[in-house]
């Protein structure tokens, strides 16, 4: 790759540790719950959650009886995994680590899980290569992902619009949302692979103050207007979100509602 994949990487880390992203995590508790429950995570068993955030899948998961490690690249968020795992009396291990380069042996664990985070790793081959590499054989990986035509895909891409172009090499985060796509990640592997179409509800005062909530919690947002600002294009991008989350509000009162579609996928390994 001819990108300056480690610049990304710490792109990556200011990103998500600008704002508040485990506020931001609360929000979407329900799809980390539904994730764990999917990949059948119980007592005894192994799993590693990737990209674990602020901790939602390794907790749920550690509830349900599984031994759990959770992985981030962001040390501020595992801080806060952290805090939270303790204050819920749960032992699970959290370790700092990339997504690309796993720091584990091979056939590690049962169950592999990312909860809308692998799918930020530049590398998309790479990352399930590593998924595929610590899960051992007759495990399950379980992935989730905004699809493109969800609310979080179609908001992804029109903050993408405004941002310089990545490399062609290098595809969006909401590809993995696509199955024919996923399918293509896990062709080589041999793994079954099966998907559900699930959605999380997002509620406000109303789409503008979705938006002005999202300009102080969500370290995406925060960065596109912190370099549209200086370029004076930031009023018409916010426009445009305004636009975005006002067509798909379903509430008849002022306030606003929607649902954010996402993708899970699961991919069983050949025992």
């Amino acid at each position: 790759m001819s990108v300056d994949v480690s610049a990304i990487k710490h792109g990556q880390k200011m990103m998500w540790s600008a704002g508040d992203y485990p506020e931001i995590a609360r929000r979407i508790e329900q799809a980390a719950e539904v994730l764990v429950e999917a990949v059948g995570a119980g007592d005894g068993v192994e799993l590693l959650d990737v990209a674990t955030g602020s901790g939602n899948v390794a907790i749920a998961a550690a509830r349900a009886g599984a031994n759990v490690t959770g992985l981030d690249l962001t040390p501020e968020l595992l801080e806060v995994a952290r805090s939270r795992a303790t204050g819920a009396g749960l032992e699970i291990s959290f370790v700092e680590g990339d997504a690309e380069q796993l720091p584990f042996e091979n056939d590690s664990f049962d169950l592999v899980t990312s909860c809308f985070g692998v799918i930020f790793a530049p590398r998309h081959e790479q990352a399930v290569s590593e998924l595929v590499r610590v899960a051992r054989p007759g495990a399950t990986i379980g992935i989730t992902a905004w699809t493109p035509e969800g609310l979080n895909g179609r908001m992804f891409s029109t903050v993408g619009s405004y941002m310089p172009p990545s490399p062609p090499e290098m595809k969006p985060p909401v590809t993995w949302g696509d199955e024919q796509y996923v399918r293509s990640l896990f062709a080589d592997t041999g793994a079954e692979l099966s998907f559900e179409r699930r959605a999380v509800t997002f509620t406000h005062d109303s789409p503008e103050s979705w938006l002005d909530y999202n300009e102080r919690v969500l370290g995406p947002a925060i960065m596109a207007k912190a370099a549209l600002e200086p370029q004076g294009r930031y009023d018409e991008l916010r426009a445009e979100l305004i636009g975005l989350y006002s067509s798909a509000n379903e509430a008849l009162d002022g306030s606003f509602r929607a649902d954010g579609e996402y993708l899970l996928a699961l991919a069983r390994l050949p025992g």
